[in-house]
């Protein structure tokens, strides 16, 4: 009779561990909801207004590159940089366009005089292609630049400082 009364109390037991582990097991384990990679889960677009400033920051980061823009985006923006309360845009001389996965853009530049063309083309090239890859994910198809314009060492700076007298 003892023996019976012992396999009934090891029994209880047995069943009362699996019992409050399956429990502890569904309140504290991991719960998997949507499944797959947290990093798929939605969208993420760029918009062309981004890609442009960073190719901008990219491409006036090279030696050889006194200015992005044709002379007259330049002199508006010579303009609206004197208006009190404006700013710099670094997306001057910068032409996008942003798909999916990939993006093609348009650089117009003023190099300075003396430097190698193709050198400083190469350059920004590169440059720009390693931020924008780097920074949005996005594959960058082509990067087209087009020299507007050489600066030379005797021409005054299309942006003039202002002297008070």
């Amino acid at each position: 009779m003892g023996d019976t009364v012992e396999r009934s109390t090891a029994e209880a037991t047995e069943k009362d561990l699996q019992g409050r582990s399956t429990e502890r097991a569904s309140r504290t384990g991991p719960t998997k909801r949507g499944g797959g990679d947290p990093a798929a889960r939605g969208r993420t677009t760029i918009a062309d207004g981004v890609v442009e400033k960073i190719a901008g920051m990219a491409a006036r980061d090279v030696d050889g590159v006194h200015a992005m823009g044709s002379g007259i985006s330049r002199t508006f923006g010579a303009v609206r940089d004197r208006v009190p309360g404006g700013t710099k845009s670094v997306s001057r001389g910068v032409k996008v366009e942003v798909g999916e996965v990939q993006t093609a853009l348009d650089l117009e530049i003023v190099v300075e005089y003396g430097v190698s063309i193709v050198d400083v083309a190469s350059a920004v090239r590169e440059n720009v292609i390693a931020a924008v890859e780097r920074m949005t994910g996005l594959e960058v198809v082509e990067v087209n630049i087009a020299v507007g314009d050489v600066k030379l060492p005797d021409e005054e700076e299309d942006e003039p400082e202002q002297r008070l007298q």
